[in-house]
């Protein structure tokens, strides 16, 4: 049964992320702006090298440190693993819609913008419920929330403008998608984490069941 629930728990947490990378990935071939922090790593991609999944990081270091001192505790240095596969799929993604993905018209970029946002929502959302080393980015998240004991829709928000400034000073990919993230990226994660603790309670359950039903016809014979 434990086996079977640390499967499960792993399965979803790396579907978490590819979901969340190919968000990310459609969001920056909407040609319409990114979030403000992939913003940030893709202006630091073109104006300083390296592929924006190794920014990822990058930059997810740096706030493993900030991270920790904000806990004052020890380094989460297994949140490099999700940056290692976040940054992995970021760049595998952007490989693949490369020339699949290029929208041209305004309608067509915006459609695209808003899958991206939306499938960001859901991948951020179910792999945050595997409790296994989140992001460092949504990791700090889940940290101002419990620090100012508000929403992640208003801790969401606030580390996005933090961002957006950073962004704008790496010469980023800001535009009115940028915007809309800022405004929406919170509250669509928020819409998102009760939904998929539901979907992820209700598959644990059912994975436990034969386990107990073999418990309980064990102890009837």
């Amino acid at each position: 049964m434990i086996k079977s629930l640390i499967k499960t728990k792993y399965v979803f947490y790396v579907l978490g992320i590819l979901i969340l990378t190919l968000g990310i990935s459609i969001n920056i071939q909407s040609n319409l702006g990114t979030s403000p922090f992939d913003a940030l790593l893709v202006g630091l991609s073109k104006n300083v090298g390296l592929t924006v999944g190794s920014w990822e990081i990058i930059i997810a270091l740096l706030l493993i440190c900030i991270n920790s001192l904000l806990k004052r505790q020890r380094p989460e240095l297994l949140g490099l693993v999700t940056a290692f596969i976040t940054g992995f799929g970021i760049d595998i993604w952007l490989y693949l819609l490369h020339n699949i993905l290029t929208p041209e018209i305004w309608y067509s970029k915006t459609a695209c913008y808003s899958f991206g946002l939306v499938i960001s929502g859901l991948g951020t959302a179910t792999y945050l419920h595997t409790n296994f080393a989140p992001i460092p980015v949504d990791r700090l998240t889940l940290i101002l929330q419990e620090l100012t004991r508000t929403t992640i829709f208003f801790s969401k928000t606030v580390i996005y403008l933090i961002f957006l400034i950073a962004a704008f000073i790496s010469n980023g990919p800001i535009g009115i998608g940028t915007i809309l993230t800022v405004c929406f990226g919170g509250l669509v994660l928020n819409y998102f984490m009760p939904l998929t603790k539901k979907f992820l309670d209700r598959v644990s359950s059912n994975t436990r069941t034969p386990s107990n039903f073999e418990n309980e016809k064990n102890l009837s014979i």
